[in-house]
């Protein structure tokens, strides 16, 4: 029997397979709304046999984007396209869920095809926000740092965006306090220097998070489960920073409030990281945060393989695997897998059966 293939029961839900379709930005939103492109680009990813389909990053507020062509729902007009793709995600079997985020200082950006860079037109781009008034290159200019009345805003932001996000159809809830964002930059020594409740201590860098994790455990329904994706290191060893062992200590109290999934990310709170690259190369934050804090962990980064993915399961090592790249590249990634592991039991849809790998 397959361990990637086997279902994993998440609260009221059974995803499966441990097959994650990774939030990947699309760049392809006007104003915050879900368009053609996000229904084709999810559905294919849900025809192709994923058990969870995350959408990317979708901003709690508008000012929350990392640009202009950002995916949104800080408004109740955004309920209805995105209630468009949960309803197909779920006539093929996968649980639609989608990923709450705000980008801190690392919003208002040029699309990657445009370079990336800060937004220079000013009737277009917007002040960023951070928990200091540190920018994340040093040429840029400094975020706003935030007053408790916006960390009042941010966690009513937040609030609202998961009652649209049930309304809008969607299963799972995930946080995004990873790569640098908003939350991540909470979290992280490096950018957060704080000397309020919301700064300094371990405790009251991760206030924030915890806060808006309890938050969300109260509106989202105690039938669907809450994930929170992290940056397990900052990969910044010679400067006072966020480690394995902070994510496991923070592991243990989001479980405490309620969260049932740690999806296991790293980096991207300063551009200096020096990050070891290589295959599979987050596994060990994920292993540690399941063995250590005793919680469900999800496994990402670099996992191209079936046979790569097979292991990770069936050695426990996570109980999900996250999948981005590999899945851009191939939407169909689910069948070949199946193949290659023997599973026999994997259900094609009927319109394809007749090209079924024997």
């Amino acid at each position: 029997m397959s361990f990637l293939f086997k279902d994993l029961k998440l609260r009221s839900l059974t995803a499966k397979n441990r097959i994650v379709v990774s939030p990947m930005c699309q760049y392809s939103s006007e104003d915050g709304f879900a368009t053609d492109w996000h229904l084709v680009h999810l559905g294919t990813r849900a025809v192709g046999g994923a058990g969870i389909v995350f959408t990317e990053a979708t901003a709690v507020a508008p000012e929350g984007r990392i640009s202009y062509a950002d995916l949104g729902i800080w408004k109740d007009e955004q309920i209805e396209g995105l209630e468009r793709i949960t309803r197909f995600l779920k006539t093929q079997g996968a649980i639609p869920a989608i990923q709450l985020a705000h980008a801190g200082r690392k919003a208002s950006r040029m699309t990657p095809w445009e370079g990336g860079g800060a937004i220079e037109d000013q009737d277009v781009a917007w002040q960023p926000i951070g928990p200091s008034a540190i920018p994340f290159h040093a040429h840029e200019p400094a975020p706003h740092a935030m007053d408790l009345s916006n960390i009042q805003q941010l966690k009513a932001d937040f609030r609202q965006a998961a009652k649209r996000a049930l309304q809008a159809g969607f299963q799972i809830v995930e946080i995004h306090a990873a790569h640098g964002y908003l939350l991540h930059s909470f979290l992280s020594p490096v950018s957060n220097q704080r000397t309020d409740e919301y700064g300094g201590s371990f405790e009251n860098r991760t206030r924030l998070l915890l806060e808006i994790s309890a938050d969300l455990r109260d509106v989202w329904p105690e039938e669907f489960p809450l994930f929170v994706r992290i940056s397990a290191d900052d990969w910044m060893p010679d400067r006072a920073s966020w480690t394995i062992e902070d994510s496991i200590r923070l592991a243990h109290q989001l479980k405490e409030v309620g969260v049932d999934v740690i999806d296991t990310s790293s980096a991207g709170v300063h551009p200096e990281q020096k990050i070891k690259v290589g295959a599979g190369y987050q596994l060990s934050f994920a292993e540690r945060i399941k063995k250590e804090a005793d919680v469900m962990t999800g496994a990402v980064g670099m996992i191209t393989s079936a046979e790569q993915a097979e292991t990770i399961i069936r050695s426990g090592q996570a109980d999900l695997i996250f999948i981005a790249r590999e899945l851009l590249r191939n939407p169909y990634f689910p069948y070949q897998a199946a193949k290659i592991v023997h599973e026999k039991d994997f259900q094609w849809p009927n319109q394809y059966v007749r090209a079924k790998l024997k």
